[in-house]
């Protein structure tokens, strides 16, 4: 049996997320910035200087110095800006940012991104986690995550201009950290998470990681947790926020991309995961991942 805090890692580990910058610069005088109505998930890294956090349902901003970050995990209304008045940071204007400049002593250096996660695993494990996580340059219990700030540090630094790749891939990395250390000091989590930390769910999770290509059917599942089919059903989707079979959809169509990029084939891949049928299998796959089994194959095989 795996252990709780492994099933986390396994989670953890699970997450597929792209980071894309938007913004590389620094911002003078007056200003706000926000990515509100994108409908997207983004990233704020402070590298110079200091701006003010104002998120729409609650009074006081917060002040974010550099080396400090947010990580906006869903869209609400928010934005940076240069002053810690509400009310004037929304009249303030949005400009554009002029280069970065290690040496200027006034604005705000910025690392600015979207996060895209994909369906599936990644988005159940996301809708467990809260709105928003700001990584403060001081917290001890963040030693790797600011090893990691001081690569992104040093690139901003390189000229005639800093690698976008790079600094893509290190936000990444600077995520992913920081998520695991909410993970660890969060109690208050739901979604997969919170029910690989639960007593009675955590066997039954990694069982169905392990065995997906078992014929899981509520009562089996029920029975693995010791609850009544009801019960089971009841404080499952109160815990997880998604129904026992949408938890076990997502598992097995990420063990099957997992096979599918070593190359097995589909008629392989399908009774591995649960499905007698391949036309079941294949119109679940595509509903899921978006492409036809066969066609994932041939674009990720041999990763």
């Amino acid at each position: 049996m795996i252990s709780s805090r492994s099933l986390m890692d396994w989670l953890l580990e699970s997450l597929e997320l792209e980071a894309n910058l938007f913004h590389v610069g620094r911002y003078c005088g007056g200003w706000h910035a926000s990515t509100s109505g994108a409908a997207r998930s983004s990233f704020h890294l402070v590298v110079q200087g200091h701006c003010w956090l104002h998120i729409a349902a609650q009074t006081e901003p917060q002040r974010l110095n550099a080396g400090d970050a947010i990580f906006l995990l869903r869209d609400f209304e928010y934005r940076l800006s240069s002053t810690e008045e509400a009310h004037t940071a929304q009249l303030l204007p949005k400009i554009d940012m002029v280069p970065l400049d290690s040496q200027a002593e006034d604005g705000v250096g910025l690392v600015c991104g979207f996060f895209h996660f994909k369906s599936g695993l990644s988005s159940l494990i996301i809708e467990g986690l809260p709105d928003y996580i700001i990584l403060r340059a001081g917290d001890p219990s963040l030693k790797a995550a600011r090893a990691l700030f001081e690569l992104i540090l040093e690139e901003c630094e390189r000229l005639p201009t800093p690698s976008s790749a790079l600094l893509e891939r290190l936000s990444h990395l600077l995520f992913l950290y920081v998520l695991r250390q909410q993970v660890a000091d969060n109690q208050n989590l739901r979604g997969l998470v919170a029910v690989a930390r639960h007593p009675v769910f955590a066997p039954l999770l990694d069982q169905l990681i392990e065995h997906p290509q078992q014929a899981w059917s509520l009562e089996s599942m029920a029975a693995c947790t010791g609850l009544s089919r009801s019960a089971f059903f009841k404080r499952f989707n109160e815990l997880a926020g998604q129904s026992p079979g949408q938890v076990l959809l997502a598992l097995r169509i990420r063990h099957a991309c997992q096979l599918l990029k070593t190359n097995h084939t589909v008629e392989a891949v399908s009774p591995a995961v649960g499905y007698q049928s391949i036309s079941a299998f294949t119109r679940a796959f595509a509903k899921s991942v978006g492409m036809q089994p066969g066609a994932y194959r041939k674009k990720h095989g041999g990763r």
